[in-house]
């Protein structure tokens, strides 16, 4: 191969490298949703499905938020989990509003707050009303009893750890330690803490919902470049806190890179 068929072959291999990292940084990880499913159920009656959707990040209501919609009517879930970060400033509200009214207002929605609410300065009370008015609760350190049938479970909610006052024993004052728990908690750092006070506590915990990683973001395949403060050792997926299992999503939205290489966009269901 003379020199300038080598060239011209570097060339063009470049140019289709960069093209394949353009196409799926920009457009296939960010929008194409991994939708994940897992079983922790003893397929018995009642089983209570969840689905979970973190870091939606809203900026303007797009195409793919309207399959993520699609996609949930299809899954007829008992219970839609926001697990924080669902928009980033005040001024989204309406936003967030557009997002609500893509779902079934029958579907139960439970919510706490992220650090970019916070720093949005999204105010508590407008946040509240908003979701009453689609058929869901904020929970700010917080816990809700969710009724399915004969079926009754705890939801708990914590306040963001970075930017709030995350604080897991005020969260389950006067609960019912006979139900099962499901825990909602943005920076999975905290859950250290919900895992080490939960072995005094003893409340039977299926699992322990967190967000705010993204994954990553952009991983160099799959290994962390960076996490923002509030990640903790974590990174996306399971893990196992003492006693008590954790997921971690890697979330819808993006922060200050709008791209995603990696770590693709992800929602999860969860039949409990």
């Amino acid at each position: 191969m003379n020199r300038r068929k080598f060239v011209k072959k570097l060339s063009l291999s470049l140019l289709g490298l960069f093209t394949f990292i353009y196409i799926d940084s920009y457009w296939f990880e960010k929008y194409i949703i991994d939708w994940t499913k897992f079983d922790l159920s003893n397929k018995g009656e009642n089983t209570i499905k969840i689905v979970q959707l973190t870091d939606l990040h809203l900026r303007e209501i797009k195409y793919f938020h309207k399959t993520i919609a699609a996609k949930i009517a299809k899954e007829e879930p008992d219970i839609i989990a926001f697990t924080g970060d669902s928009i980033t400033s005040y001024k989204r509200l309406h936003l967030l509003e557009g997002f609500l009214k893509l779902l079934n207002p029958d579907i139960f929605k439970v919510v706490i707050l992220g650090n970019k609410e916070y720093d949005g300065k999204v105010p508590l009370e407008d946040y509240r009303n908003l979701f009453k008015k689609y058929n869901g609760t904020v929970l700010v350190n917080e816990n809700h009893v969710y009724t399915k049938n004969t079926r009754r479970i705890n939801l708990i909610g914590i306040d963001d750890f970075l930017t709030g006052n995350a604080n897991f024993n005020k969260a389950i004052l006067n609960v019912d330690k006979s139900l099962d728990t499901v825990v909602l908690n943005h920076c999975p750092e905290y859950s250290d803490e919900i895992a080490i006070i939960n072995e005094k506590e003893n409340l039977p915990i299926k699992m322990i919902l967190s967000g705010h990683t993204h994954g990553g973001q952009v991983t160099f395949f799959g290994l962390e470049i960076y996490k923002p403060s509030g990640s903790g050792r974590f990174l996306k997926g399971w893990y196992k806190l003492k006693n008590t299992k954790m997921y971690v999503s890697k979330g819808i939205g993006t922060t200050i890179l709008p791209i995603r290489f990696c770590a693709r966009a992800e929602a999860s269901i969860f039949n409990i």
